[in-house]
């Protein structure tokens, strides 16, 4: 479960990182990518623990409420499956058809960007 939370806050903090204030973008970054406990976050930034607590929460709490209105990350995930779906299709069936094959590519291509 952690570990699932994990990496939703972390793909919503990509999609949404913009959005957040500078304090709020170095606690998230230190929190989640780069693994620091709250207390050396407090020491680096001279703040107590509790404050690293309570605005890494509201943060978590702000990134899921962008992503309710939003809905960046729900559209990128169906846009991928989509992507992998067609991809899978078109291997079991087309695969001797270069022109689709050129094309599928440059769909999945264009969503890592």
């Amino acid at each position: 479960m952690e570990i699932e939370k994990n990496y939703r806050i972390n793909s919503l903090f990509e999609f949404y990182q913009p959005l957040l204030t500078a304090k709020q973008n170095n606690y998230m970054r230190l929190y989640y990518g780069d693994d620091y406990s709250l207390g050396e976050i407090a020491d680096t930034f001279s703040v107590s623990r509790q404050a690293v607590y309570d605005n890494i929460r509201r943060t978590e709490k702000i990134l899921e409420n962008y992503e309710a209105k939003l809905h960046l990350y729900a559209e990128f995930v169906a846009r991928n499956q989509l992507a992998d779906d067609i991809q899978d299709y078109v291997n079991a069936h087309y695969a001797n058809d270069k022109t689709l094959m050129t094309l599928v590519a440059k769909l999945e291509s264009a969503e890592e960007e």
